[in-house]
């Protein structure tokens, strides 16, 4: 099967050819940050036909927005803050993306809500999910239900008969935020922006007051590039204070980084048809399943140590075992944790201390002239602020710029997949005996690529051996890394263990087996010797043993300790 219009690739030659060019233009908006915001930015900015250069010091989506929750919501809790317009904002975003921007890549999923107080519960709790699905406005996912215990322990018999006197189930939606991220960055290449990772801005360029682009360092080859912008566009999430003191000027807001902890288990630990929702001292705990696991978390502290590598101690994973095992007839133990990650969310600085209380809602600034920041948020509202913030920068320009077209807008494997994938899986058999694929792995890559599967498509049909299953993790296809590495950006090792697959988080030895396998794999595409194979798969396995040292930390300093003996480029 061939594919159809050809899309921009972020392969090796890309990014050469881009850093190349980096010195000899100046572009309409620079954009510093390659996770949700900084990605969607660059594709409003771009698709309003303005000249855009988006630059990451990692990899899309390495900070916050490859270690969500992994949910695209409204936000139940912010319901009981009142906060009614960010829930019907969030809820808005919901729809669009199931709908029309990434179906491929989000996708309804439910929850239950155990009810443990008769009566008063019921009404209240129900009162507020009857409002939730109200305010989501035109039917994206089903309305909720009331459940009786029986009923809801029929649909997770792994609960205990005491955990609940009854049960509400209710829909959300969940998406691979990494995936999604670097598609969008995609989409953004293909409406003409210039995307870059393994760029680290290290100064700001000025005339007088006024910002006018970037120095920036090619963590690559450490060579230095000016980029001229006539505005720079901050989206540096926890890391927007470095741009306070790279600015020298106060700005009107700071961010405060809250640590978020997710553990994943295996689906068959937990006998349940639907995800979980319950409350904690602190925050909300769900269960959310995740192809042959279930992510369960997270957790609400402060965090004041490393940006790049938070970790999960074993306190933190202590919090989240003690809070499930509250409802579980067999208890998990430290032995089901197949991975974990810690994530850290930007919250904008509130009157309180109590990270979990501060606001999700965002803002955008303009501290010197030239520069704009966009700081707060979630991961579902990334569509709007990444408009409020190119809307703001749009008035320095000096010239008329396009209105925000973003929601009309399907992502890169959005358009024509519904088709695609009704007419893949009503006769798989023809497409089964030309790839040598299950239909079960058709499914599976339908879920990842959406129509740009027929990329994929195409691969295998060049070398039919990248058909197989990766070594040590079989859930993926040797195709998979292969693509990634000519089409997806990848750089690095961990890129792919991490960020295009979610291999470090989803088989026991956390990737070491698959290690080696992608390392010869993606060696030929990427220009890699095999010194460079095995230097690249000792960073990894040193990353591992770090992070699983700093799993068995009893605090924060320890584990941020224990993480930081290999911090290299992952």
């Amino acid at each position: 099967m061939t594919s159809h219009a050809r899309t921009t690739r972020l392969s090796p030659a890309y990014r050469a050819a881009a850093i190349a060019a980096l010195d000899d233009t100046e572009v309409d908006v620079l954009v510093i940050g390659g996770g949700v915001t900084g990605a969607g930015a660059a594709l409003d900015a771009a698709s309003r036909g303005l000249s855009v250069t988006l630059v990451e010091a990692r990899d899309f989506a390495a900070g916050t927005s490859s270690r969500s929750s992994k949910l695209i919501h409204g936000g139940l809790r912010y319901l009981e803050q009142m906060d009614f317009a960010l829930v019907r904002e969030a809820l808005k975003e919901r729809g669009l993306l199931l709908n029309s921007l990434a179906p491929h890549l989000v996708k309804p999923v439910s929850f239950l809500f155990p009810l443990q107080h008769r009566v008063w519960e019921r009404a209240y709790i129900g009162a507020g999910i009857a409002l939730y699905d109200t305010l989501g406005g035109a039917r994206s996912v089903p309305m909720h239900k009331h459940l009786s215990r029986t009923k809801a322990l029929e649909l997770a018999p792994a609960l205990t008969e005491d955990a609940m006197t009854g049960a509400i189930r209710y829909y959300d939606a969940q998406v691979d935020d990494a995936r999604h991220t670097m598609m969008l960055a995609r989409t953004a290449a293909d409406a003409g922006a210039t995307v870059l990772t393994r760029t680290t801005v290290v100064g700001l360029l000025r005339e007088g007051e006024r910002v006018t682009g970037a120095m920036v360092e090619d963590s690559e080859t450490g060579r230095l590039h000016q980029i001229k912008a006539k505005t720079v566009i901050s989206a540096t999430g926890v890391w927007t204070d470095d741009m306070i003191e790279m600015t020298g000027v106060e700005f009107p807001f700071h961010v405060q980084m809250s640590k978020g902890v997710h553990i994943m288990v295996p689906r068959d630990r937990l006998d349940m048809d639907t995800g979980l929702i319950m409350r904690t001292e602190k925050s909300v705990l769900f269960v959310i399943p995740w192809a042959q696991h279930w992510i369960i978390g997270t957790t609400d502290t402060e965090w004041s140590l490393d940006k790049n590598h938070p970790t999960a101690s074993a306190a933190d994973v202590q919090y989240i075992l003690d809070h499930v095992n509250s409802l579980l007839r067999e208890p998990l133990t430290r032995a089901d944790i197949v991975g974990t990650y810690a994530g850290l969310r930007p919250l904008m600085t509130g009157a309180t201390k109590e990270t979990a209380k501060l606001s999700r809602e965002h803002a955008v600034a303009e501290p010197a002239p030239g520069l704009f920041v966009i700081a707060g948020g979630k991961y579902t509202t990334y569509r709007v602020m990444a408009k409020d913030v190119v809307d703001a920068a749009a008035q320095r320009l000096n010239r008329a710029v396009a209105p925000s077209a973003t929601e009309f807008m399907p992502i890169l494997g959005a358009q024509g997949y519904f088709e695609l994938r009704a007419t893949l899986l009503a006769d798989p058999e023809d497409l089964v005996a030309q790839t040598g694929l299950s239909a079960e792995v058709i499914e599976h890559l339908l879920g990842r690529y959406g129509s740009l599967v027929t990329e994929l498509f195409d691969l295998i049909a060049a070398n039919p051996s990248l058909a197989r299953p990766i070594d040590g993790a079989p859930n993926y296809l040797a195709a998979e890394v292969v693509y990634a590495a000519t089409s997806e950006g990848v750089l690095h090792l961990d890129d792919l263990l991490t960020r295009r697959t979610r291999i470090s988080i989803e088989v026991p030895d956390r990737g070491l087996a698959a290690a080696q396998d992608i390392g010869r794999l993606v060696a030929g595409p990427l220009g890699w010797d095999t010194d460079r194979v095995d230097t690249e798969v000792n960073a990894y396995f040193d990353r591992v043993h770090a992070e699983l040292a700093a799993n068995q930390a009893t605090t924060d300093v320890s584990a941020n300790a224990a993480r930081l003996v290999t911090a290299r480029w992952l």
